[in-house]
């Protein structure tokens, strides 16, 4: 029983708050208010009230802190009232404050325990926050109250689920079941269908396949998804080890779709656990699928993955290749570049080159597949050449991939799919200033093309042409009165923001990139927050194998592609403002007391003027907005409008006082998430060792090792951590004691106990010195331990360059060698050296006109 409010409203008053929840609920916010303000005329102390005058003026742009006032007031007022209290949560609630806004409805339901909407919204809130725990107990307490309601036991099976009681999550579905009287109304058929297949995917992951397949041949008259039914029964078959009823299941599947890749993967695993898997078994099945279902183009790519590399893969290989050719379909090498690495790529790259040399002579295929008087069309070779460009392309070989794009393109010139490869290669090959014109003439070609636009921006920024990027991007903006980039962020335009963001970080713009890189971990915080509103239509629409995969995927977000990029973007921004602010306290140290004080005043009139130019840019944009901004809902009180921060973002993000904490905080989630990728271990490394956290960077290192000991990087953690231990200086307190000892038991797990860290440095050398990469990071720790060494490290680069013993350039990444060409520019400052590497690198790679390594 609800405990009563210590204020009771006269029934006008009673009624006209009645009418204000309903103007809430109905959003006739301008008529909620006006009832408000006739209640608290007559009552001015009315907490209820005061909390939902607050709540509604919360609806309202720019009245955020004066309805949180007045809620804060109402509550004041009435601190017995689980009304207020519940107001106040769900004004946490708009706000994200999810923890908050749970304390607050614990709080109304002590007051009212037995209150259904409370406890919705607060199962609501439990998991968006996955506490599950407390989920199982609020659905149960729902289903106590109401059992009569479908949902909510529904709601109660899903949250055993969760949290991982299969079995009682069985038992309240069957429970359910029970309760139904008679036949299923056509009406709800689909949601029992539903209900139906959702427990038998709970069996599947209880490993209950027995009970599941019993399930479904039970109720296959009730359930409506037919093509799920049978994926799922193949599954279970397979996991209960009837295989040849998989087998038979699996083939059903594939009569009704031959081009689902995962029903070809089922198929393979039935038969290789029924040990049916070897290459002419493969062959043989696939053979008869081929002949099944020949439109099907799956059935003619899955053995291109098993063959082993021979004569039937080349006449597997001719087979699928035929149509792609013929067709002219431009996807052929994406199709294809898993496997043109390899002796499987050597032998499509003869096959291609066969096709030209035979197409040039007599314009017919070398294939045995087709027909001997067969004429091909003049354009088939186009294509042949458009392989070929991609094939060498990914290989390196950039004469080759030049000669065959330039030879597609001067057959045919109209195609913009040409010109575009065209830039990719000179991009690949490091000209970008060429890349980026070609690139542009493709978009050029088909000015309505979407992706021929985001590839040309692509590699404009990667060119550094951000204008000219902006400019073309914003060509497929929503809307043109707008600027581009307001309308990027609400498309959330990743890739381009990713990008940007990366350009401006090459560039030493931290603050410009923080920006780019923030919106991108925004977009990611508004997907997790968008699986709110699926919680409750979910359950409505009983899509429950779909719900519960959405709340799976939203746990893997923070591991996906896009946000470590950006986090790590983030991480690096902010390493770069630290170092920068090191480097000028240390050129700071170097000037007398006025000096100093002459460039502190310099560096303020600086962001000063930075700050004031902002103001400019965004002068004209806000008075354009505030010039057109119309009143929408005439019901909806006009707002004041609201006091923008008038500081520039990038400004903003950059002049943070501690960068080194905010560089922790996307730390956190990349550690959860993205475990298993070196880089997040790397940078948590560099932000602790540089906040002399030695414990927290030993830690990263331990991971590193685990994931790969052998790294450069994982070197060069080792040594500078070590190093940075010997050199700092001496505490004798007890918790330094502690600190020193762990240090030195890691030390003996990552290097031998008699060797030094010049030893060390010299044994990793010996195990791998053929690999460039891992050379030029025993090389600069090498000056790092001594920095007298400068020219013998050096010497070790340019031996390696010249071939010494073995070693040679031939098929290095272009990417290491460029670093090496940065790192003897701003570690060893040796112009030999220098010119010596630039020189070598330009006669190994003679064959590429575009190489260029100096600047």
């Amino acid at each position: 029983m609800a405990t009563p409010s210590s204020q009771q409203l006269p029934s006008k008053e009673n009624n006209l708050f009645k009418s204000l929840v309903r103007f809430y609920e109905t959003k006739a916010y301008k008529k909620g208010i006006k009832a408000a303000d006739q209640i608290l005329k007559k009552v001015p102390d009315h907490g209820e009230t005061l909390a939902m005058k607050g709540l509604t003026l919360s609806c309202i742009d720019g009245k955020k802190e004066e309805a949180y006032e007045l809620v804060r007031l109402g509550l004041k007022k009435d601190l017995r009232s689980h009304v207020c209290w519940h107001v106040y949560g769900l004004m946490y609630r708009s706000d994200r404050d999810y923890r908050e806004a749970i304390k607050c409805y614990r709080n109304a339901l002590r007051l009212d325990k037995d209150n259904m909407q409370i406890l919705r919204d607060l199962s609501l809130l439990q998991v968006q926050m996955r506490d599950l725990p407390g989920f199982v107990e609020t659905r149960q307490q729902l289903l106590t109250l109401k059992p009569s309601n479908r949902n909510n036991w529904i709601a109660f099976a899903i949250a055993q689920h969760l949290a991982g009681t299969h079995e009682l999550a069985v038992e309240v579905l069957n429970a359910y079941e029970s309760t139904l009287e008679g036949d299923v109304m056509p009406s709800e058929r689909y949601e029992h269908s539903e209900m139906l297949l959702y427990r038998a995917s709970i069996l599947e992951e209880s490993g209950q396949t027995k009970e599941a397949l019993e399930g479904l041949d039970k109720s296959k008259d009730l359930i409506l998804d037919k093509l799920g039914a049978l994926d799922l029964k193949a599954r279970l078959l397979m996991q209960h080890g009837d295989l040849e009823k998989a087998q038979a299941v699996y083939y059903k599947l594939l009569s009704i779709n031959p081009d689902n890749y995962r029903y070809h993967d089922g198929l393979k695993e039935v038969l290789t656990l029924s040990k049916k898997a070897s290459v002419a078994d493969l062959s043989k099945t696939y053979e008869n699928l081929a002949s099944w279902y020949p439109k099907s183009s799956a059935a003619k790519r899955v053995p291109l993955e098993f063959l082993p590399a021979g004569p039937a893969f080349e006449a597997a290989a001719e087979k699928y290749i035929l149509s792609f050719l013929r067709k002219g379909i431009p996807s052929l090498f994406s199709d294809l570049s898993s496997l043109c690495q390899g002796s499987k790529g050597t032998i499509l790259e003869a096959l291609m080159e066969k096709a030209v040399v035979s197409l040039k002579t007599n314009q017919k295929l070398p294939f045995r597949c087709v027909e001997v008087e067969a004429v091909e069309n003049p354009a088939t070779i186009v294509w042949v050449h458009f392989f070929l460009a991609q094939h060498y392309d990914q290989r390196g070989k950039v004469e080759q991939a030049l000669m065959n794009i330039d030879a597609a393109i001067a057959h045919t010139p109209t195609i913009p799919d040409m010109h575009l490869c065209k830039a990719r290669i000179l991009r690949n090959a490091g000209n970008f200033a060429s890349a980026w014109v070609l690139a542009n003439e493709a978009r050029e070609m088909d000015l309505a093309d979407r992706y021929l636009n985001s590839e040309c921006v692509k590699i404009m920024l990667q060119a550094g042409e951000v204008d000219r990027a902006h400019e073309v991007i914003a060509l497929f903006a929503k809307d043109t009165e707008k600027q581009s980039s307001t309308n990027l962020h609400e498309m959330q335009c990743m890739w381009f923001e990713n990008e940007a963001g990366y350009n401006m970080l090459s560039q030493e713009e931290f603050g410009s990139g923080l920006v780019q890189f923030t919106a991108v971990l925004g977009h990611f915080a508004d997907i997790t927050e968008d699986q709110f509103d699926f919680h409750t239509y979910c359950l409505r629409k009983m899509t429950l194998r779909s719900y519960v995969a959405l709340l799976r995927m939203e746990e893997r977000l923070h591991g996906h592609p896009s946000y470590c990029r950006a986090a790590y973007g983030v991480v690096r921004s902010y390493l770069g403002i630290a170092s920068q602010d090191l480097m000028n306290e240390d050129e700071m140290k170097a000037y007398n007391e006025e000096e100093r004080r002459k460039r502190k005043q310099k560096q303020k009139e600086t962001k000063e003027r930075q700050r004031r130019e902002a103001e400019d840019r965004e002068k004209e944009d806000k008075e354009r907005k505030a010039a057109g901004k119309t009143t929408k809902n005439s019901d909806k009180t006009p707002a004041k409008p609201q006091e923008e921060d008038d500081e520039d973002p990038a400004i903003k993000l950059a002049t943070k006082p501690e960068p080194l904490l905010e560089a922790c905080k996307p730390l956190e989630l990349l550690q959860l998430h993205a475990c298993g990728n070196l880089e997040t271990h790397y940078l948590t490394f560099e932000v602790y060792l540089k906040r002399n956290f030695l414990l927290m960077a030993l830690r990263a290192l331990r991971r590193m090792h685990t994931l790969n000991a052998t790294h450069p990087a994982t070197h060069q953690c080792t040594i500078r951590l070590y190093l940075q231990v010997e050199q700092a200086a001496i505490d004798e307190s007890y918790e330094a004691g502690i600190v020193k000892k762990v240090l030195q038991v890691e030390r003996e797990k990552m290097i031998p106990a008699a060797q030094s860290l010049g030893s060390h440095n010299c044994a990793f050398l010996a195990s791998h010195a053929m690999s460039l990469p891992h050379v030029a990071a025993v090389a600069q720790m090498m000056v790092l331990i001594a920095p007298a060494d400068k020219e013998t490290a050096a010497s070790m680069l340019t031996e390696f360059a010249r071939g010494s013993d073995g070693k040679s350039l031939e098929g290095v990444d272009k990417r290491d060698l460029k670093n090496v060409q940065i790192m003897l520019t701003r570690v060893f400052e040796l112009p030999n050296a220098i010119a010596e590497w630039s020189k070598r690198c330009t006669e190994l790679f003679p064959a590429d006109p575009l190489w260029n390594l100096v600047g």
